[in-house]
């Protein structure tokens, strides 16, 4: 990432930059492993960095119903005079003061084989310009990015009226999002202390995934099932009664659900396809002597604004419904596929016009002279959770990362302070009136 343009603004120069990797290094440092590593220890480092640098911004531990820590939300508000906050004292249904959060994640994904790292995991050794190591780059580089500009941010107050927040979540890799969900299931937030209690939705959340080249203004959704398929058992190796083969079904299900034609992508908008891959076969006991009469399937699917849940599972219960005609004719109750359908998320895109593309990619441009692309995610993310709340939320752009939840993640260092200028400029710009 190479900047450019005039950096007139308090911004992120050597000293900050220098600062921001000191964080990072610290953090890096720390197993913070999801469902692995206790998460105490890299919740204090922060922490105490935020004792240190902003000790009087508000902060609040997310903790789940058991007391244990899911995350951090740090939150501060803007003094100056403008005319969306004095509208909205005059007139209880005035818009109040925009309010943005940024998001990261201080969990890691796990570490695989040491032995296949160049540099150990937990090193934060930087070689040639890149630190490497877990989480280096998803997304602990974002955690330290935000949180300094949350802390420069609160010595400049009287130049915005709005309200600034940083989520860092602690569970994020475990799958369950636990830290974000805690804070934005509460639609009023009164699990906060008062001080972080106000509007119940933010105007936007910025997530600072890695990747710098695009802004991820969308995701994919998801839908899950698991499919059970009858047969009727048997011993294998009899001659006149052969049974009913469950494993030989499911195969057969299995290249069915394979090859079942998809809605193609809907425009150049939302500009992935829709998806359906079967992730799991499993039929019998091991053995060798019986006809299996169970087989189950578990099946993933990827969901588009054209290709959503309700048509994704009426595609798929009708091809299960033809299956089974095929295969038994006039099947009895017992011989029925069962479908056990998991719920996921919608899939979402935040149009072009949302003041926080518009001004992220705006302010992208002057720092490095092109615009990001804009484009969807293929996996999905917390903003797919975030957008079935109507929170728009840009799932990536962040420091330029690479190897992600592979050997030898790392950083490249010299992305940090341009993204740091386009993130104060988008910032302020965002929380004035």
């Amino acid at each position: 990432m190479q900047p450019r343009g005039d950096h007139a603004m308090t911004g992120a120069g050597d000293q900050t930059a220098a600062s921001i990797v000191e964080l990072l290094v610290r953090l890096v440092r720390i197993p913070s492993r999801g469902g692995i590593d206790a998460n105490l220890p890299v919740l204090e480092c922060i922490e105490q960095w935020f004792d240190a640098h902003a000790g009087t911004v508000p902060r609040t531990r997310i903790v789940s119903s058991s007391g244990a820590p899911l995350g951090l939300y740090a939150q501060i508000a803007g003094t100056a005079a403008g005319h969306r906050a004095a509208d909205a004292q005059k007139n209880a249904g005035a818009p109040a003061a925009p309010y943005y959060i940024l998001n990261a994640t201080l969990d890691t994904a796990g570490f695989g084989d040491p032995q296949n790292w160049t540099h150990p995991p937990l090193s934060a050794q930087i070689v040639d310009g890149w630190l490497y190591g877990r989480g280096a780059a998803d997304s602990k580089a974002g955690v330290a990015l935000f949180a300094h500009l949350l802390a420069a941010l609160a010595q400049r107050t009287h130049e915005f009226t709005g309200r600034l927040g940083v989520l860092f979540d602690l569970d994020e890799h475990t799958g369950r999002f636990g830290g974000a969900r805690a804070f934005f299931d509460s639609a009023d937030n009164n699990h906060l202390p008062p001080a972080h209690r106000g509007a119940p939705r933010p105007d936007g959340v910025l997530i600072g995934y890695p990747g710098c080249e695009r802004v991820m203004v969308g995701a994919r959704g998801f839908l899950r099932a698991r499919l059970v398929v009858h047969g009727i058992a048997a011993h294998s190796g009899a001659s006149s009664t052969r049974g009913l083969n469950a494993a030989v079904r499911g195969a057969a299900l299995a290249q069915a659900l394979h090859d079942l034609a998809l809605p193609e992508p809907d425009d150049v908008a939302f500009n992935r396809p829709s998806q359906m891959t079967i992730t799991g076969m499993q039929a019998g006991d091991g053995g060798f002597t019986a006809v299996p009469d169970r087989c189950e399937l578990t099946l993933d699917v990827r969901l588009t604004p054209r290709f959503d849940a309700t048509h994704a599972q009426r595609l798929i219960e009708g091809l299960v419904r033809e299956h089974d005609l095929a295969y038994t004719h006039s099947p009895a109750n017992n011989l029925l596929t069962e479908i056990e359908w998991i719920p996921g998320w919608p899939a979402y895109r935040v149009p072009d016009t949302h003041p926080m593309v518009s001004v992220l990619c705006a302010a992208a441009r002057r720092e490095l002279g092109t615009e990001p692309a804009r484009e969807v995610a293929g996996p999905s993310n917390i903003g797919n959770y975030l957008a079935a709340l109507g929170i728009p939320t840009l799932c990536g752009f962040g420091p330029r990362g690479e190897a992600i939840h592979a050997n030898d993640e790392r950083v490249e260092l010299a992305s940090l302070a341009p993204l740091y200028r386009i993130y104060e400029r988008t910032l302020l710009q965002l929380l004035r009136n």
